[in-house]
């Protein structure tokens, strides 16, 4: 097996981890968000730390999630253009719109870190912890979605050109 190989094969072992803490996490918020209405509207109990909880749960799955669409091209985008382009610029087009959401990544992961260092030291009025832990997601999230980004550029840059094909054309009469 090649060095390639190996990278490979580790790199799949550690995006199947990063995607499973990303769908527990998400069952997690499911969960908990059912039984806090159940047990809000049912029984007229209500945990302020349970519903910050839920808060921070919430946003950690919106942030812990960036990476994984990167990498699985889940994103939003707008492919009017790029699908009317050749397959050979269409590498060099998804490169560059890559260096610029690398660009926006690192900028939010430097305010993350900067907001962390002026509101982290608050304590939560729910869960009664410094607000670090809550804030901390958004820095490190974009660290992670920084280096799925980094990931994602290199296998643009190594893929085949076959890669580029059309994918989102309109069907003819004849493909009815």
């Amino acid at each position: 097996m090649s060095t390639i190989e190996k990278l490979k094969k580790i790199g799949k072992k550690l995006f199947d981890i990063y995607f499973t803490i990303g769908v527990i996490a998400m069952a997690l918020l499911a969960a908990l968000v059912i039984f806090t209405v159940i047990a809000r509207y049912c029984f007229s109990l209500s945990w302020k730390q349970l519903a910050e909880f839920n808060t921070t749960l919430f946003a950690f799955t919106t942030f812990w999630g960036m990476g994984i669409n990167v990498i699985k091209d889940e994103h939003v985008m707008i492919d009017i253009l790029y699908d009317g382009v050749k397959p050979a610029r269409k590498r060099w087009l998804a490169i560059v719109n890559y260096l610029i959401v690398l660009a926006v990544v690192l900028v939010f992961t430097y305010q993350g870190f900067k907001y962390v260092g002026v509101a982290g030291k608050q304590i939560s009025q729910g869960m009664e912890i410094p607000m670090m832990y809550m804030y901390g997601i958004m820095p490190v999230c974009g660290i992670i979605c920084a280096i799925c980004v980094v990931i994602k550029i290199i296998t643009l840059y190594k893929a085949d050109i076959s890669y580029f094909a059309p994918k989102n054309q309109a069907l003819s009469r004849d493909d009815a």
